[in-house]
């Protein structure tokens, strides 16, 4: 049974940051997906997404999402 606190997402983070913590923690997207990231962040700001500008942006999000629980999971299991 799966409660409400289950994660895919957490899942996903614990697996990466199983891999190696310190690697994890010094994970940073690259130059060229910081800028892509910056474009669609100004675009949002003068004239809107479009409905495919908007789904990558969103696919950007979830990675980050994951990325953070990662880097959590990772600090956790380098303090332990």
């Amino acid at each position: 049974m799966v409660t409400a606190s289950y994660s895919v997402y957490d899942e996903f983070a614990s697996f990466l940051s199983g891999l190696s913590p310190k690697r994890v923690l010094a994970y940073k997207a690259s130059p060229k997906a910081q800028e892509r990231v910056r474009q669609l962040v100004e675009k949002t700001k003068m004239a809107g997404l479009t409905n495919e500008e908007n789904a990558e942006m969103e696919r950007y999000m979830v990675v980050e999402h994951i990325v953070r629980l990662a880097k959590a999971k990772a600090l956790q299991r380098l303090s332990a």
